[in-house]
């Protein structure tokens, strides 16, 4: 009995370095017992052979032996042990046939211990890596040798929770290699690292995974509300194809009725004029039949005379008759031409004016509608040519003719007589208008915010700039790659510059005539723009007029 009391005494035969039942026990020459397998890896991570119990160091690695004694007294440990877990089982087999236990149930952890009919596991051993019911768990609630086993709730694969060099429980997690290890792994591969039980690291990551789903939560809602603002945009752009199209019916309807009445107009012309023509011809035939008719009789009547062989009868009759032709018309000058030409130019020059109308109301109303995205567009001194003069409200700018003593910053003009605005856009559609009545030279447009401002600049969209320009009072170029002449019917007094962003347009409006001046299309924006602009030079002592950015009045 004594004995059995004895066995009963688990810290007797417990590794003071893996806290558990010894496996092949060993002693030191001090005398304290350990698993051969735990001291042998002990030393391996330390510089000194020392013993974890005592801190005795030895010179050298001491050879060590199972102990035999201690082998025996853990076999027979674990042998009553299993004899008492088996016994508890047994006499709990009655209870569990009237107990309330569920059959496992697919994606339930089923007890690896029933056979047939497997029930619902109630926890699993780290220890036993075995699943157990409630009835089959007992022993490990009642029996001494299995309290200190780890109970945990019950899960699959519990081989995945032993460390596969070690055999032991992952209860530790490594912040330095952000692993899960055992305790073997900490005086071995993971001595020197930051290691944290496995609930401070479970925590910790936990309160990440929180964090990273707020992120995402957060990205998630931003992107809704993305697809929400592209939805809308799509609804703006069918109102805004429906309005196009609809406009574009009117109009193309328009110029196909224009179209189709002058070319019954035109047909209706050359047809009454080829119906005056034929009446006329007519009039001329009649009148010739006629003049045959008479001549005819009158050369019957000579005919007859001339036969006569009786000179007196001859010589009377020629006294009452009268042998000249009868009086007729002169026929010389008359003719049936009809002229037709021209008539074809004149109905195409009458369409022309008519297109040239739908034209100027189609225009009229883009304009309208870009004007509606007008921005307040002020100059930006800081990037303005040291001979350039600005107002003090930043709406005019006019050349100088004298370099002032201003800082020499990085984004201002130092060649180029430029100046862009303080204003920059990089989404969406904006327009601005600027006076440039009285100039001979002057440059509208605008440019990337990283274009290079110092030295000789090229106005090109290759170099970041969509411009147009003015020259000797008549020279119109749009700035494009090569430039474009431009021939244009009046001199624009306000120039409108107007922006679609993501379409990559650029247009340029005579304001006061309604047409349009040039169009840069397909350009692919990347970087902020703003808006440029250059004065012209000064004309020797003749003040040229400024450039003024003015107010966008929608007519």
């Amino acid at each position: 009995m004594a004995a059995a009391n004895y066995l009963r005494s688990e810290d007797q035969f417990l590794c003071s370095i893996c806290l558990d039942v010894f496996t092949d026990p060993v002693s030191t020459s001090c005398g304290h017992n350990f698993c051969k397998n735990c001291i042998t890896e002990h030393w391996k991570t330390n510089a000194q052979y020392q013993c974890p119990m005592c801190n005795e160091v030895f010179n050298t690695r001491p050879k060590l032996r199972v102990n035999t004694f201690i082998s025996e007294m853990v076999s027979q440990f674990r042998q009553s042990a299993q004899q008492e877990a088996c016994s508890s089982s047994s006499s709990s087999s009655s209870k569990s046939s009237s107990s309330d236990q569920q059959e496992s149930k697919p994606g339930e952890v089923p007890c690896d211990v029933c056979t047939g009919t497997k029930l619902k596991a109630l926890k699993s051993c780290l220890v036993c890596l075995v699943s157990y019911c409630e009835t089959h768990l007992e022993p490990h609630l009642t029996a001494s040798g299995l309290k200190r086993h780890q109970l945990i709730d019950p899960v699959e694969n519990l081989e995945a929770r032993m460390c596969t060099k070690h055999d032991k429980p992952l209860e530790l997690f490594c912040k330095t290699d952000q692993t899960c290890v055992c305790m073997l792994c900490t005086v071995s591969d993971h001595k020197m690292h930051d290691v944290v039980p496995l609930k401070e690291g479970y925590e910790g990551k936990k309160a990440e995974l929180g964090k990273t789903e707020a992120e995402i939560q957060q990205m998630i809602q931003k992107r809704r509300l993305k697809i929400e603002e592209i939805k809308q945009s799509v609804g703006l752009s069918e109102e805004d194809a429906d309005r196009e199209k609809a406009e574009g019916v009117q109009v193309f309807t328009s110029l196909k009725e224009s179209v189709e009445r002058g070319l019954k107009e035109l047909i209706d012309t050359i047809e009454e004029k080829q119906r005056t023509t034929e009446q006329q011809a007519e009039g001329f035939i009649k009148e010739l039949e006629q003049e045959i008719s008479e001549l005819i009789k009158r050369r019957t009547e000579v005919e007859q005379l001339s036969r006569t062989e009786d000179h007196l009868h001859l010589l009377q009759s020629v006294q009452s008759l009268n042998i000249h032709p009868p009086p007729t018309k002169d026929w010389t000058e008359v003719s049936v031409s009809p002229s037709f030409e021209g008539t074809v130019r004149r109905a195409v020059n009458q369409l022309e004016e008519k297109l040239s109308k739908e034209m100027k109301k189609l225009f009229e109303s883009e304009l309208k509608r870009v004007q509606q995205y007008a921005v307040d567009v002020t100059l930006d001194p800081d990037t303005a040519h040291p001979k350039l003069i600005l107002s003090d409200d930043g709406k005019e700018v006019s050349h100088g003719g004298v370099k002032m003593d201003i800082p020499d910053n990085p984004e201002r003009f130092d060649i180029c007589v430029d100046v862009l605005g303080k204003q920059s856009f990089s989404s969406g559609k904006f327009y601005f208008e600027v006076q440039v009545k009285g100039k001979t030279d002057w440059d509208l447009g605008v440019a990337r915010e990283s274009i290079n401002r110092k030295g000789d600049i090229t106005l090109s969209p290759e170099k970041g700039y969509w411009t147009v320009w003015l020259r000797n009072g008549n020279q119109y170029r749009a700035l494009a790659g090569p430039p474009v002449r431009l021939s244009l019917k009046s001199r624009p007094q306000k120039v409108g510059v107007f922006v679609d962003y993501e379409e990559g347009l650029v247009s340029f409006y005579d304001v006061d005539a309604a047409a349009l001046i040039y169009s840069f299309t397909g350009c692919c924006f990347t970087d902020k723009l703003l808006p440029y602009f250059c004065p012209g030079l000064s004309d020797g002592d003749k003040i040229s007029p400024p450039l003024i950015i003015s107010p966008v009045r929608v007519n």
